[in-house]
């Protein structure tokens, strides 16, 4: 018997791919508020953000479960199998570090330096960047499989993820940007502090990799 997202939406995978990919965007996405609760110093809010990231994560994580469990592995797919779960494996990356970033930061009642703050958040927000296009792309999968996965859809695809790629070189050279002042200010914070502080913001840069990550199996899917 197929499971509830197979009766909502057939046997084919694409639109519960595009569900995940939804719901995994607005596990990240949840970081804004999250970090501009832990910059007003507002620790009551940040813990209850926290609870809607891993209630958001745990939502993605059910959709990929079942769409793992019914996927067809006999009958015709529009899509290899292997295609589909490795996107999946993807997707489900970025929803599992912005829960990774938010329990590092609560659990550490981690604070960020006022001289990285000016910062800190357009990067975020570039880091975000890239789960937005990547969910803007994925959400493209029905046309692309109604145009046979040819044509002018193709190439409106390929084009949103060339503008994936570009926002995740801008995240990257944001997070060299940032580390750079890290390392100008280390003298003045504990050890630990420093170290988990580098690990945080390659976390958050890790959110933009994995959005490019999802980018590229798009890519294979459209090739194949």
């Amino acid at each position: 018997m197929m499971g509830n997202l197979f009766n909502m939406f057939g046997p084919s995978p694409i639109k519960p791919i595009e569900h995940h990919m939804y719901k995994v965007y607005q596990c990240a996405k949840q970081l804004l508020p999250f970090f501009d609760a832990v910059l007003a110093d507002d620790w009551d809010a940040a813990v209850r953000i926290q609870s809607d990231i891993s209630a958001l994560e745990k939502e993605a994580d059910l959709i990929k479960r079942d769409l793992r469990l019914h996927l067809p592995a006999g009958l015709f797919l529009p899509v290899a199998r292997t295609d589909v779960l490795e996107l999946l494996s993807c997707q489900d990356r970025i929803a599992n570090k912005a829960e990774d970033i938010a329990g590092l930061m609560v659990g550490r009642h981690m604070l960020i330096p006022e001289a990285l703050t000016e910062r800190f958040m357009p990067f975020l927000k570039r880091s975000l960047d890239a789960a937005k296009q990547a969910c803007k792309a994925i959400n493209e999968l029905d046309q692309l499989l109604e145009t046979g996965f040819r044509g002018s859809e193709v190439t409106i695809v390929e084009e949103m993820i060339v503008t994936l790629d570009t926002i995740e070189h801008d995240s990257d050279d944001q997070l060299a940007d940032i580390r750079h002042r890290i390392f100008e200010i280390e003298g003045e914070l504990p050890t630990l502090d420093v170290i988990f502080l580098y690990k945080l913001v390659q976390w958050i840069g890790d959110l933009a990799d994995h959005a490019q990550t999802v980018g590229g199996r798009l890519q294979i899917l459209i090739a194949r």
